[in-house]
């Protein structure tokens, strides 16, 4: 049976401040450059799902992405959409929103909806040059 990949793109908005509390501002801008400034920075996100597996004979879909596409809405858009991701996402309040740990906290939002016998992937753009792809490995 072949196996095919299906996508289905989002986006959001939000602000973030890269940064450690136990460090000194100083070593933040050394580590994290303009990302560090204490008044935060602002993204639009891309989002790219990816789910991975066999064609339902029944249906000809992998996955409805209608399905996916209400999933993504409720469990990642109103979570992040226009939010200041260090101060009201929970998932950030002690872990920095650098777009690794962002993927990454996707990723376990939406594994827990999809049917074990799809492979995941999350891809997601922080600009238009930089982004991330997370497959739960």
């Amino acid at each position: 049976m072949p196996r095919v990949t299906v996508h289905r793109k989002a986006h959001f908005n939000a602000a973030h401040r890269l940064y450690r509390k136990d460090w000194s501002d100083k070593k933040n801008f050394e580590v994290f450059n303009k990302c560090s400034y204490p008044n935060y920075h602002g993204h639009n996100y891309e989002l790219i799902v990816s789910l991975t597996g066999e064609i339902d004979q029944e249906t000809g879909y992998v996955y409805d992405l209608g399905m996916l596409k209400e999933l993504i809405r409720v469990e990642i858009e109103e979570a992040f959409d226009h939010k200041n991701l260090n101060v009201d996402v929970e998932d950030f309040k002690e872990m920095n929103p650098s777009a690794e740990n962002i993927s990454v906290v996707i990723y376990n939002k939406l594994r827990k909806h999809i049917p074990s016998n799809l492979d995941m992937e999350i891809t997601l753009y922080e600009t238009p040059r930089n982004f991330v792809s997370y497959s739960g490995k």
